[in-house]
């Protein structure tokens, strides 16, 4: 029976349900049920992630939380732990391969999986979807949605299909019948824009489209986008699951409540940002050789500027000198600054990096003081100990905090 459930089914696409607003509800247990909103406050705060009880709101990723509080003015806000997040992060990742190492993670919360080579250990696809949603459940107290197809594209949107806390099957001679009856903004690649010209057509679902040929749809959104699409709509996905390369850099970033002029906030701001990136290097096992800076002024114009180190390190305090002097060296004299942002880039294994050893070096130091604010911070909260400059911070009320993984892995927002 369980053969028969998810026959040709070799692709998972596995997604946490609400991910940040769930791992909030996990710690807090008493918000189980009621509608939770995790993002900035403020008049730029944004939300990044909300429980379903306040999306029955109409609340969304992306919306500001003003918006949303008026939609919802029951709900509670949180200001979000991305530290937190990347645990469970990596903790359901590791999941994921000890079941099969091929792994594609998408973001934080999702991942696709090639499960062709477990069935005889784990039975099949559907089995082990199953499995894995039992064992996220067991073990870190969330749930998921599962999709299992014979391709990624089919996979991501049966997981869809099925939220919250479901499991999907398409099996091949059903992907028609799932596919079909589905808006053309299902397929990837249908932006706003897209879907605007293909309604235009009369193409409204992608059973509609795939009913046009090719070559129609290639003069009406090129040739390239109009191929890639009539091949989704009957279903076909050529691409392979491909296992995630090291991650290549990873970072914070800060948009204040109120447009900042003071050199002196943002060097606080600079520090804050260091030390939560060097938080994140550490428990990922990472050294950084390059450190880099954003900085977004009040009309939207934003500038980069990077450096590269003598030695890989992920101390909070050596990024923060880097991130200063970076800053430092652009010479604003009291420009306006809406965001800075400090990314630790050029990512190395800590345990492969070479170590250079300083003549005269204090056996123990920084490192060993920012290793002993991680136990803290695991086992207290994040902010139990920080340096003394930022008890006191000011200039940034209602400022919206993000940060994340590789760029390709940064989640704008948690849509699940």
């Amino acid at each position: 029976m369980g053969q028969a459930r998810a026959a040709g089914c070799t692709v998972l696409h596995v997604d946490m349900d609400a991910f940040f607003a769930s791992v909030e509800v996990r710690r807090r247990p008493e918000l189980a049920g009621t509608p939770v909103i995790v993002g900035g406050a403020g008049n730029r705060g944004v939300v990044t992630s909300a429980t379903y009880e306040a999306r029955r709101y109409g609340v969304h990723a992306a919306m500001p939380t003003a918006r949303a509080l008026r939609l919802c003015p029951t709900a509670t806000v949180l200001p979000g732990d991305l530290a937190l997040y990347a645990e469970v992060s990596r903790a359901v990742m590791a999941l994921f391969r000890s079941i099969t190492p091929l792994v594609e993670p998408l973001s934080m919360d999702e991942a696709f999986l090639d499960v062709a080579g477990a069935g005889r250990r784990l039975g099949d696809a559907a089995e082990i979807g199953e499995y894995l949603r039992a064992r996220v459940f067991d073990e870190q107290g969330i749930t998921c949605s599962v999709g299992a197809a014979p391709t990624k594209f089919v996979a991501k949107l049966a997981s869809t299909s099925a939220k919250p806390d479901g499991m999907r099957v398409v099996r091949p001679h059903e992907v028609m019948d799932f596919l079909h009856p589905l808006p053309v903004g299902a397929l990837w690649g249908v932006g706003p824009k897209t879907e605007e010209v293909l309604l235009r057509l009369g193409l409204r679902t992608v059973g509609d489209l795939a009913h046009v040929p090719a070559k129609t749809l290639q003069r009406a959104v090129g040739a390239a986008a109009g191929s890639h699409l009539h091949e989704l709509a009957w279903g076909r996905d050529p691409r392979r699951v491909v296992p995630d390369e090291p991650e290549k850099s990873t970072g914070h970033e800060e948009t204040f409540g109120t447009d900042v002029d003071d050199p002196a906030v943002i060097h606080r701001e600079l520090l804050l940002l260091s030390e939560r990136t060097a938080a994140r290097l550490r428990s990922g096992g990472w050294l950084a050789r390059t450190v880099s800076i954003k900085v977004r002024f009040a009309d939207f114009a934003t500038i980069t500027r990077s450096r590269t180190l003598d030695v890989p390190t992920d101390v909070g305090q050596e990024l923060y000198d880097t991130a200063r002097g970076l800053f430092d060296a652009l010479g604003l004299d009291r420009a306006r600054i809406r965001l800075v942002g400090v990314r630790a880039e050029r990512l190395v294994r800590a345990d492969a990096a070479p170590q250079q050893l300083e003549l005269g070096a204090r056996e123990h130091g920084r490192r060993e003081a920012e290793l002993a604010v991680d136990r803290a911070a695991r086992r207290f909260g994040a902010g139990t100990v920080r340096p003394a400059t930022l008890l006191h911070r000011t200039g940034r009320p209602g400022g919206a905090v993000t940060g994340g993984l590789a760029a390709e892995h940064l989640p704008a927002g948690d849509p699940g």
